[in-house]
């Protein structure tokens, strides 16, 4: 029994690290990291401009140059401006357009 236990507790060591290390793994490479950050960046500073100044509560999330915008916008207008204006991007490689437009205040 006693020389089963080290090789059980090796056998548990590998096991804890291989899923350890499958759990830190991701589809992108570094290159895309950094291309999806400078996109979100791009995105963001494109949609502050003054034109898309009443657009709040926006939140953007770039994978593999895919930008999904989600959020409350004033009118169906913006909704197609912000969009049309992500995919002027550089990079942007489609956009999933999840805004939704606020309903006016009832009386």
């Amino acid at each position: 029994m006693r020389k089963r236990f080290p090789a059980i507790l090796g056998v548990a060591a590998a096991v804890v690290l291989v899923a350890f290390i499958g759990g830190c793994t991701t589809t992108q490479t570094p290159g895309e990291q950094v291309d999806d950050a400078g996109i979100s960046v791009a995105v963001k500073a494109k949609l502050t401009e003054a034109r898309f100044s009443n657009i709040v509560n926006v939140e953007t999330n770039v994978t593999n140059g895919v930008v999904t915008l989600a959020g409350e916008v004033p009118n169906a207008q913006v909704k197609a401006d912000a969009e049309a204006a992500v995919r002027s991007v550089k990079g942007v490689k489609g956009v999933n357009n999840n805004l939704q437009v606020k309903s006016p205040p009832t009386p």
